[in-house]
């Protein structure tokens, strides 16, 4: 297996409790590599689209050698729109092992852009990989989009925008876009309900719209041509309300789409027993197999 050792540096900002005197850190975080087999293509840092002095990168994991295009998941990270990082995400064996190429995406936290702008840097690298699926190698009848928290809620409205057009300001693509799955772990999926702390936050000067909030909101997207989706949930979420799933999953029921609802009860904000990780492993895999969407 091949791996790599990522590090990213941040700047810390320390307000000292007896004065006003601000002094600035520089803190470095390592990260576990991703292990990926001999046979495929490690691809980190790819630029998938520009935004001014901002760069938005992924890192591709791709197999060039099979002899069919590859199914690909999307996987994104979460963090409250506010933080995280991409070299986070390492857990894509079963992915590996499935056959499927795996594309870990960044996108801009509300510090550099307010909503929607991860939204639209989503459907870049979408579409980045839509114009590059030849040389990548990759099926793109078989795209699945993953995400936990906020990056649940990106991997929704990455989906359920479908062919909408209304976020890819930044990127143009002229060919269906056709979403296979998501698996949406314990996000948000009616903003309307949350406008406070990060959701506000993210929001910016437009909490106060209705209308703006609604169009951010997977809930308003869901349609009798949305693609499947996984949902999983804690009952016990402390942040992200379990309702939040609840509605979405009724609605998803109510336009006859392929759906279901995995409750882990108890269960918090993520952070989930080893046994109910292996269950939620079971579930992902067995909704994959049912869209015949696997090698098996």
């Amino acid at each position: 297996m091949k791996s790599k050792l990522y590090t990213k540096r941040y700047f810390l900002l320390v307000i000292l409790s007896l004065g006003s005197f601000l002094n600035v850190s520089c803190q470095e975080t390592t990260y576990k590599p991703v292990k990926y087999p001999n046979n495929y293509k490690a691809q980190i840092d790819v630029v998938y689209t520009k935004i001014e002095h901002w760069e938005g990168r992924m890192d591709i994991y791709t197999n060039p050698i099979s002899e069919k295009p590859t199914p690909i998941v999307i996987n994104i990270h979460g963090g409250g729109w506010n933080h995280g990082v991409k070299e986070s995400q390492t857990g894509f064996g079963y992915f590996f092992k499935k056959g499927f190429a795996v594309a870990n995406v960044e996108y801009r936290l509300v510090d550099v852009s307010p909503a929607p702008g991860a939204i639209e840097d989503l459907r870049c690298a979408l579409i980045y990989l839509y114009k590059h699926a030849k040389a990548l190698n990759i099926d793109t009848n078989k795209i699945v989009v993953m995400g936990g928290s906020t990056g649940g809620h990106l991997a929704l409205m990455t989906g359920l925008l479908g062919n909408n057009r209304k976020f890819d300001t930044n990127c143009e693509y002229d060919t269906k876009i056709k979403i296979a799955a998501i698996i949406d772990k314990y996000a948000p999926s009616d903003l309307t309900l949350m406008i406070k702390g990060s959701v506000k936050r993210w929001l910016g000067d437009a909490y106060k719209n209705k209308e703006f909030i609604e169009s951010v909101s997977p809930f308003y997207y869901v349609d009798k041509n949305s693609p499947p989706i996984l949902i999983i949930h804690g009952n016990k979420d402390p942040y992200v309300p379990y309702q939040q799933s609840v509605l979405l999953y009724e609605k998803l029921k109510a336009n006859n789409i392929k759906t279901e609802l995995v409750t882990i009860e108890g269960g918090g904000h993520g952070k989930f027993s080893k046994e109910q990780r292996l269950m939620l492993n079971e579930k992902i895999w067995r909704f994959l197999n049912e869209l015949e969407l696997t090698k098996d």
